[in-house]
């Protein structure tokens, strides 16, 4: 079980872009996550009129790595680290380490 998944809203905690917050786009591996409106790289991209791509300059979301993000907990305010907790019907779930709040639900 991964600590942060696709879907879930996260703060960045170190970097560029430290105080974001946005929303899990996709897994890259174990390591490296894409965060919508975080590290963005500018591409210089050239058309392609049979694909129906224009030429110009656009804005792409790049990795960045799952240490420098935490799952933000909206009864802190802020990240919180996550740990992982085994309840009486035995399933498995995510829980922030500040309070003991269960995430998945």
């Amino acid at each position: 079980m991964r600590k942060i998944k696709k879907g879930d809203d996260v703060m960045v905690i170190a970097g560029k872009d430290k105080g974001k917050r946005g929303t899990v786009l996709k897994v890259i591996d174990e390591n490296h996550i894409v965060v919508e409106n975080i590290n963005i790289a500018r591409k210089h991209q050239k058309g392609n009129p049979q694909a129906g791509v224009p030429s110009g300059i656009v804005d792409k979301a790049m990795p960045i790595h799952v240490s420098n993000v935490g799952l933000y907990n909206p009864i802190k305010g802020s990240a919180d680290r996550v740990g992982f907790k085994t309840l009486e019907d035995g399933r498995k779930v995510r829980v922030f380490k500040s309070n003991g709040e269960v995430v998945d639900v």
